[in-house]
């Protein structure tokens, strides 16, 4: 039986609270979503200002991390991306309408290199959404480095 680090409140809270912080830092108003390894939503938050549309995305964002063990983006990056024409996942986000996402903003949440969850950042643009989250992840591994932990903190994550 595996054993293994479990993504609870309290982190999710932590990373949403670093998300926050870091979009006020650049200006822009952003959806935090955070789901454990299942997809299951643990912690949802719209800043003031954000987009009504933020949470269903930002929630798409994160389900499609955790359970794919990849960031969003990496679904079109150029030249293999699964989800291009003409490669194997291509339509892929058709199969689960409205909660596959396979554009940037959705990072897998990596403990100990085991997935233990997602995030999903909705509101800024690509490069927006990236800052965010990896500062969320980065808050993370700050707090629970100290325990012996490691998270990875990049924004191109595939396990």
């Amino acid at each position: 039986m595996k054993t293994g680090i479990k993504l609870e409140l309290e982190e999710a809270k932590l990373m949403i609270e670093a998300a926050k912080q870091k979009s006020e830092e650049i200006n822009v108003f952003e959806t935090i979503a955070i789901v454990d390894d299942g997809g299951n939503l643990i912690a949802l938050e719209r800043m003031n200002g954000a987009r009504i549309t933020g949470p269903e995305i930002a929630i798409a964002k994160a389900y499609t991390a955790a359970g794919h063990k990849r960031s969003t983006h990496l679904f079109n990056k150029e030249p293999n991306g699964p989800a291009l024409p003409g490669n194997e996942a291509f339509g892929i986000q058709l199969m689960i309408p409205g909660k596959f996402a396979i554009f940037v903003g959705g990072f897998p949440i990596v403990v100990d290199g085991e997935v233990v969850g997602g995030i999903g950042i909705s509101g800024g643009n690509g490069e927006q959404d990236t800052a965010v989250g990896t500062a969320a992840l980065k808050a993370l591994q700050e707090q629970i480095a100290k325990d012996g932990h490691e998270v990875i903190t990049e924004a191109d994550i595939k396990k």
